[in-house]
Parts: C-alpha cells; sequence; structure tokens
C-alpha cells in the first residue's frame, strides 16, 4: 500500500523510475549495425513540429489563461530531449543508440519528455524537437570510454543533421531558443560551440536553457567563449543551466564532476547568486499527470547545486529521493514558461534599436 501511494504522489510531482538500474550492455560498441538514419524531411522523423499535432501543444490540467501560441509566436525553440532509452534492448536490436523507428520507444518520449518539457514553450514559441538516435543510458556509467564517445557522437550527428535541416527549411531568418535536458543539454552545447558561439548565427540566439546538465562535467562560467551565463531573468544571449538535489545533498561525482564551480541558475529568480527563493515564487510545476500545482518546489543555489525541499504536495513525507534530475524543468515549467516569453520580448526590444 505505501509503496503504491508513494508511486501515485510520484507521479503528480513527475518523479518516474527513468532508468532500469540493472540494464548492463555487454557488448561493445559496432558502428557497422546502427540504427538507420533519420531522414528529417519526414515529419515521422520529428517528436514535435509546429505544423503536426503532437504532445509539444499540450497544457497542463488546472492551468489557467494559458494558450498554444505557435501559429503567432514571434521565434522558434529548438529542444533537445533526454535519454529515455533505458530498458533491455530487444533481441537483435543495436544495444548502444535507440532506433528512432521504435514505436513504444517514441511513445515514451512524446508521453514523458515532449509533453512535460518541450511544451514549456508552446507559448511564445515554435517547437521543433528531434528524434535522435539518443545513445542508452549505460553510455553514461559504462567503464569503456570509447564505447560512450561512439555513441554520443552518433546520437549527435543527429541533432547536428535535424539542426541543419531545422535552419534550411524552417529557420527563415527567426530568432532561436535552445532548450535541452540531461543527454540533450549535453548535444545542446556541442551545436552552440558549432553553430553559435562567435559565429553568424549568435545574433538570432535568444537564449539557451542548459538543463540537466549532469550527462558530463556541468556547464562552466567560460563554457563558450562569447555566450555568457546570464545574471537577470531579462538577459538575451546568454544561458542558463541547473541541476536539482534535495537540499543539503551532495551528489557522487560532486568534485570529479566540478560541480562547486559550475554555472548554476535558480530558476526561480534567475540570478546565479545563493539568495533562497521561497515556493511562493514558484508559479506552478507539472507531472506525469500534467497537472500543474502552484507553488511545488522552493530553490536555492548552493555551491554550483540547485537545493530544493521536498515538493509541496499531499504526502510528500513519503518521498524519499534525493536526486531530483528527472524534474528539473517539471517542477518550475511555469516560470520557465514565462521567462522564454520575456526574453524573447526584450530579444524584439533590442532588435528595433
Amino acid at each position: 500500500m505505501k509503496k503504491r501511494l508513494f508511486w501515485t504522489i510520484a507521479g503528480i510531482i513527475g518523479i518516474y523510475p527513468a532508468v532500469e538500474a540493472q540494464v548492463i550492455l555487454r557488448n561493445s560498441y559496432s558502428v557497422g549495425t546502427v540504427p538507420k538514419a533519420p531522414d528529417y524531411s519526414l515529419t515521422t522523423s520529428w517528436a514535435a513540429l509546429p505544423t503536426q499535432k503532437d504532445a509539444a501543444d499540450n497544457l497542463p490540467l488546472k492551468s489557467q489563461g494559458l494558450a498554444d501560441g505557435q501559429a503567432e509566436a514571434k521565434a522558434d525553440v529548438f529542444f533537445i530531449h533526454p535519454t529515455i532509452y533505458t530498458q533491455k534492448p530487444a533481441e537483435g536490436a543495436f544495444e548502444w543508440n535507440a532506433d528512432i523507428n521504435d514505436a513504444a520507444l517514441n511513445k515514451k518520449v512524446d508521453e514523458s519528455t515532449i509533453l512535460n518539457q518541450a511544451s514549456i514553450f508552446n507559448g511564445s514559441c515554435r517547437v521543433y524537437a528531434p528524434r535522435y538516435r539518443q545513445a542508452h543510458y549505460y553510455s553514461f556509467v559504462t567503464p569503456n570510454q570509447e564505447d560512450r564517445q561512439q555513441a554520443l557522437d552518433l546520437a549527435y550527428a543527429d541533432v547536428k543533421k535535424a539542426f541543419e535541416y531545422y535552419l534550411a527549411q524552417y529557420q527563415d531568418g527567426r530568432p532561436i531558443v535552445i532548450a535541452s535536458h540531461s543527454q540533450g543539454t549535453l548535444h545542446a552545447k556541442r551545436l552552440l560551440k558549432e553553430f553559435f558561439d562567435g559565429k553568424p548565427l549568435q545574433q538570432k540566439l535568444v537564449f539557451a536553457y542548459l538543463v540537466g546538465d549532469i550527462a558530463g562535467p556541468p556547464a562552466q562560467p567560460n563554457e563558450f567563449e562569447f555566450i555568457k551565463p546570464a545574471r537577470s531573468a531579462e538577459e538575451v544571449g546568454g544561458f542558463a543551466s541547473w541541476h536539482t538535489y534535495l537540499r543539503d545533498y551532495f551528489p557522487e561525482k560532486y568534485q570529479t564532476y566540478h560541480f562547486s564551480t559550475a554555472v548554476c541558475t535558480n530558476p526561480l529568480t534567475w540570478r546565479l547568486d545563493e539568495t533562497y527563493a521561497p515556493k511562493s515564487l514558484n508559479k506552478g510545476g507539472v507531472g506525469l499527470r500534467f497537472i500543474l500545482h502552484p507553488q511545488l518546489a522552493d530553490a536555492q543555489v548552493h555551491q554550483g547545486l540547485l537545493w530544493i525541499h521536498k515538493p509541496y504536495v499531499k504526502g510528500r513525507f513519503l518521498l524519499r529521493t534525493k536526486v531530483w534530475h528527472s524534474a528539473d524543468m517539471n517542477l518550475f515549467w511555469q516560470s520557465i514558461r514565462e521567462n522564454v516569453a520575456l526574453r524573447i520580448e526584450n530579444y524584439w526590444k533590442n532588435a528595433g534599436k
């Protein structure tokens, strides 16, 4: 009974068993047997497009005054989703990278990250989210760094190809928001360095939300040469990053991943300082049931980490998790939504000067 009640509460706030920890990939990476590459001219190669009905178009239950504004949006978001490929690979399937034609996996992607994360941006952006041959979760824990890198390189090759297709076919000179979570953020940092940082396209960058940046060492203040961490809610052209844990908890890789010097933004104040932000500043978070819960969590930056108390839901005393990675964006859904709208507004104000 207690276990069932725990997962009922967990579902409300977006906590779910995202990783099947027992899955170990026994075979080494083999580049000769990778899944077929996506064709981004096909709508089926996209989890979200503004021209099709998809999970990114949805609005939370119990939300008021919100609307899908993609038809009138003055900017685009290119959203790179996190690792959803965590299960044991199917018999005969390539293990290290997901097949974008896997209908069951696509359903998991759409009903989790696209619904709960990409939807944040539909109020002020046209939403583009590619499917890609995401690296299996084991890529991040394997002792074999060559296997890891090959799997991640293949995944990034798809992200890059999708972004190039977006630029050629969809962008049409419009300003761009880059948004990502976890593995997606690893690829987003690489994308920003290759296409934006010190390049002409940087002029089109509204902002980058590089969230849950723990797939590798998190973003440092000098992560990019020209794209800088933002210090306020209004700035454009910069980036924000955070990674969420229970108050007083330090992750195992705190030292080796250089968390203490990492960029950590408070998504309730959009500042980098350690000022405590009470839950009253939280405009609302969502979970797996996609219900908006006002004042879901507080937040405070502490030595490179974003610390929260247990989310403020009924039965919160049953929650035992200390790593809130899967809810990095869910907990602050409405606050991020309002912030991206503000930054887009300021981008256009600056463009008129």
